[in-house]
């Protein structure tokens, strides 16, 4: 019965479907759970030995280290007619097998040749990517192993110090699929509570469910039992393993100079007599054969693994035959959106749907981005500090602030909108650590004496207009560079916003994404548009703070706000303007003796006249004045006093309220209205020619070219394998 299980046609039959599935799979990279079985052990444990009497001939006479640093997956294949073995090695990224080997004994080299060219290509010293060896023989089974490297303590000389546990983790990789049967092996000389790997084991597979264990070397230990009860204490392995636990005990032949695989075979066949000789002859009472009889030598080893393969390719078959459709039909609509898009490349029409899709996207992920906020993971990423914001712009401090000031949200890493509104904080900050510059005494005579040419009517009107003037100069020598540093920040702020948006829709559509020179040119143009609303911007800023720091501003401080009279009801008093009967009865009607003919000056006259006089005759020297009198330093005074009001007003005025809506309006009112009008004007209003210019990318064509045609094989492998599992349902 158990024979009819593995061996007969339909098994057969399996196997060979099982084993080209798992060469596919292999090939393409495909993850399918194929019923598997790995071998895993320390170095020296036997692992080499026991494949090579599974495929019933030695390959590896000269012992050369052939996989030890990868994995290596031997699918044995039962060919009566094939009396040499047919060994082939699949190809790297293929699931084509190469020419026969010949002689059998080079395998082991044309392995260890594989191994290094692979090793020195990817630069380590492990690799997780497989070696597959395909065995054709008369006298192997129908059975894939996949052999591992062996566990090590230490690494070898010339390889790194993390090699041991490189080893460990790609070995644990390969036998962490629940498909996957473990075959552990462990030298019998070592006793179960010594193990140094079976903790491995434990680790992936708590309950032994899927794992084998078997005692290699058997034959070392055998010479020290000498009664029933110590062998049969050993082979149960009662305290150490579960009770569902089964080892295999197995002793291979020792003579390494055997070269015929005749030779081979019937060594191992007298090695597992010899075996069970020994326990029945020479152990006093023999040992428990009803029991442990079906685990002693390899040929029960290899028909308990036989059985349970072909037992666990037949429950699968069903599964993996669902499996196939699915993948074959995802591969296969892949293939078709392959074969799509290498046919959009090379059609204009198609190129400018697909630049304009791409074009559209961006636009509203970056307006998402700059209006909405942006709350997505893999975006914030992406953003900066305050300071790393103000080292990234052209303008990094802010001109004529020699301190910072405390901004909220400077730690946190923010793009687009929130980036842009903290900028404008950073803004207001430095505004108002902004302080009225110091005016020389030569600027405060200068603009006096220009006033009494224009015959200014009393000392005070012409010290106000001073300062007026003086704080209007200052206002525009201090606030148009920092209006210009703003404007290059913000300016800083969209474009990288639009770069973030750009680079995060292109992976999702990367059709148009080996074309440089479009996604350049898509760049530029946004470029071009942002450097066309700094240009607008610093227009519109620039004739606000002239308008500001004109005469003809709409809210000048009046005259008699800024004179720094002694009078302070007057003062309090000077924007009241009086009640209609208090101008006419402030005074009486003058009598007719009072009145002065129009060639005498009043007295009210000549007041005025030395008032008017009092500002030029303050600058000119006194040399028979009192030193403490100094009205030239009260007029200077008075003047910058009343020009740092004037100057705070016109700040405030600006920076605080005028210029922030300006620049709002100038930069995110175009992103809302005209950037994809703009953009697609740049981009598509052009002749197919010049459209063509940049996607005149061989190399891109080339790229998805390779890309379809690896598709194609896959799906090409999976249908196959998918029909051939179809015709194994059928006969199940």
């Amino acid at each position: 019965m158990a024979q009819d299980l593995y061996n007969n046609t339909e098994a057969r039959l399996r196997f060979e479907a099982y084993s080209r599935l798992q060469a596919a799979a292999v090939a393409f990279g495909e993850s399918l759970p194929i019923p598997e079985i790995v071998a895993i052990g320390g170095q020296s444990d036997g692992k080499s030995s026991l494949l090579e009497a599974f495929l019933g001939f030695r390959f590896n006479v000269r012992e050369v280290e052939m996989g030890t640093r990868r994995p290596l997956i031997c699918l044995m294949v039962h060919d009566p007619t094939a009396e040499t073995p047919r060994c082939r090695l699949q190809a790297e990224d293929s699931e084509e097998f190469g020419s026969p080997i010949y002689p059998k004994t080079a395998v082991a080299e044309a392995i260890k040749e594989m191994t290094e060219a692979h090793l020195r290509q990817t630069g380590g010293t492990v690799s997780a990517k497989p070696i597959v060896l395909r065995v054709e023989f008369a006298y192997a089974p129908n059975l894939t192993i996949i052999d591992t490297p062996g566990f090590i303590l230490k690494a070898r000389q010339g390889e790194g110090e993390s090699t041991p546990n490189d080893i460990l983790e790609m070995v644990k990789a390969q036998a962490a699929p629940p498909n996957r049967l473990i075959l552990f092996l462990q030298q019998s000389s070592v006793e179960w509570c010594s193990s140094l790997w079976m903790h491995v084991v434990q680790e992936l597979d708590p309950n032994f469910q899927r794992t084998i264990v078997v005692a290699s070397k058997f034959d070392n230990r055998l010479k020290e039992f000498g009664e029933r009860w110590e062998v049969d204490r050993y082979l149960s392995a009662a305290g150490y393993l579960s009770a569902n636990v089964k080892p295999f005990f197995v002793a291979l032949p020792k003579e390494r100079t055997i070269s015929k695989s005749s030779e081979w075979r019937e060594q191992i066949q007298a090695v597992d007599r010899m075996t069970l000789q020994h326990m029945r002859e020479n152990i006093a009472g023999g040992f428990d054969e009803e029991r442990f009889g079906s685990c002693i030598g390899f040929g029960n080893l290899k028909r308990f693994l036989e059985e349970e393969l072909a037992r666990r390719y037949r429950d699968a078959a069903p599964a993996t035959l669902a499996l196939l459709h699915e993948r074959s039909n995802s591969l296969a609509a892949e293939l078709a959106q392959s074969e799509s898009k290498l046919h959009d490349m090379q059609d204009t029409a198609s190129l400018r749907r697909l630049a304009m899709k791409q074009v559209g996207a961006t636009v509203m992920s970056f307006q998402e981005m700059l209006l909405e906020g942006v709350a997505a993971p893999e975006l914030m990423q992406h953003g900066l500090t305050l300071e790393e914001e103000r080292a990234a712009s052209s303008a990094p401090q802010w001109p004529g602030v020699q301190s910072t000031a405390e901004v909220a949200h400077a730690e946190l890493r923010l793009l687009g909108g929130a980036s842009f509104e903290r900028s404008m904080a950073d803004f207001r900050a430095a505004i108002n650590r902004l302080g009225f510059p110091g005016v020389g005494h030569a600027s405060v005579a200068n603009v006096l004496l220009s006033l009494s040419l224009k015959g200014a009517s009393n000392g005070d009107a012409a010290a106000a207009r001073a300062a007026q003037k003086v704080a209007r100069s200052s206002a525009r020598q201090l606030l148009l560079p920092l209006l210009d540093a703003l404007i290059a920040r913000l300016a800083a702020v969209l474009l990288r916003t639009w770069h973030i948006a750009v680079d995060h829709i292109v992976p999702q559509d990367d059709a148009l994404r080996p074309y440089v020179a479009f996604n350049a040119e898509l760049r530029a143009a946004f470029q071009a548009f942002v450097n066309l609303l700094e240009e607008q911007c610093r227009g519109l800023v620039r004739h606000q703070l002239d308008v500001a720091t004109s005469a003809y501003a709409a809210k000048p401080l009046s005259i008699s706000a800024l004179t720094l009279e002694d009078d302070d009801d007057a003062v309090d008093a000077q924007n009241i303007p009086p009640p209609p009967t208090q101008i006419l009865h402030d005074r009486d009607m003058m009598a007719a003796s009072q009145m002065t003919v129009p060639e005498t000056p009043s007295p009210e006259v000549l007041a005025n006249n030395r008032r008017a006089r009092r500002p030029l005759a303050s600058f000119q020297p006194n040399l028979t004045a009192k030193p403490a009198s100094n009205p030239v330093n009260k007029t200077y005074s008075s003047v910058c006093a009343m020009a740092e009001r004037h100057f705070m007003a016109i700040r405030q005025s600006v920076a605080a309220e005028e210029a922030p809506a300006i620049v709002k309006a100038a930069f995110l009112e175009p992103v809302s209205r005209r950037l994809a009008t703009d953009l697609s004007i740049h981009l598509f209003a052009r002749t197919d020619q010049h459209f063509m210019n940049w996607f005149a990318s061989p190399g891109a064509v080339e790229v998805l070219t390779v890309k379809r045609d690896a598709l194609a094989r896959r799906v090409d492998g999976l249908v196959r394998c998918k029909n051939e599992f179809a015709e194994l349902a059928r006969c199940l």
